[in-house]
């Protein structure tokens, strides 16, 4: 064989170089992997967060009525409500008053839509059986300030409006029910969990939690719930409540499942009443 020239010599060293440094690099290229890996991850849940976000809340800001619109006795409550943690973010409420001075109370959290003026009709009864009704809207929703609602916010709305009726118009927790319907039933587990000096409370059309909703959607079925923050989570409540508990459910209900308020029901500890 002929002598090898310099330049030919160079040539066949390069693949060495190149393979050496393709080892220097594999860590960097490994932990860009598991960065792009966990960047794609942390999309996906956020874009999972957000479509769960506007399957639980559905707020309307549009007030339908006005207190003046009714023959009875309703105050708009105009006087802001702090919230917990957000200094100079308020709440909105109706106060629709009962005939007699000394009646009982009750708190109306309402559901994922509408909002106070759409929910007279479901309080109606409530008045007629002579009960003083407060029905605050949580933030996003009507008239309350502040951003698009979330689990954490909506269980601190309930506090604020619970600290309004017995720090500010006095009445006792022994004369105070805590009332919620559909979302506002998951709410009100949560506040009555803190708060079983109340006089009881009432769950109507309820469910066991999120993730077993998401479930009854098919486009939400392959979405990892377990991994959600937003978990509303009764199921797991209802055992530890410690004041008279009343579930109401029909059978009928197109939404959520009659069975969902007899696990409820089952859970739940102390009196109770199906």
């Amino acid at each position: 064989m002929g002598r090898v020239s310099p330049v030919s010599q160079s040539t066949m060293r390069l693949p060495a170089d190149l393979s050496s440094r393709a080892w220097l690099l594999l860590p960097f290229a490994f932990v860009a992997s598991l960065l792009l890996g966990y960047g794609v991850i942390g999309l996906v849940l956020w874009g999972c967060e957000s479509c769960v976000s506007y399957f639980i809340f559905q707020p309307d800001r549009t007030l339908y009525a006005k207190p003046s619109d009714y023959s009875f006795n309703v105050r708009d409550v105009g006087l802001p409500v702090t919230v917990p943690g957000d200094a100079g973010q308020s709440l909105h409420g109706w106060w629709v008053a009962a005939a007699a001075w000394d009646a009982k109370a009750v708190l109306y959290l309402h559901g994922n839509d509408g909002n106070v003026s759409t929910s007279m009709g479901e309080i109606a009864p409530l008045r007629e059986l002579g009960y003083a009704v407060f029905m605050p809207d949580y933030r996003g929703y009507g008239e309350s300030e502040g951003p698009f609602p979330s689990e954490k916010t909506v269980y601190e709305d309930a506090e604020a409006a619970w600290i309004y009726l017995v720090e500010q118009r006095g009445i006792r927790p022994a004369r105070l029910y805590i009332y919620g319907h559909s979302l506002g039933g998951a709410i009100a587990i949560e506040l009555a969990l803190h708060h079983p000096e109340a006089a009881g409370l009432i769950v109507e059309s309820s469910f066991t939690s999120i993730r077993e909703m998401a479930k009854l959607r098919k486009q939400y079925a392959l979405l990892p719930m377990q991994l959600l923050s937003q978990r509303f989570d009764s199921i797991q409540k209802v055992s530890k409540l410690r004041l008279p508990v009343l579930y109401i459910h029909g059978t009928a209900d197109e939404i959520v499942p009659y069975a969902m308020g007899e696990q409820l029901f089952r859970a739940s500890g102390g009196r109770k009443l199906f």
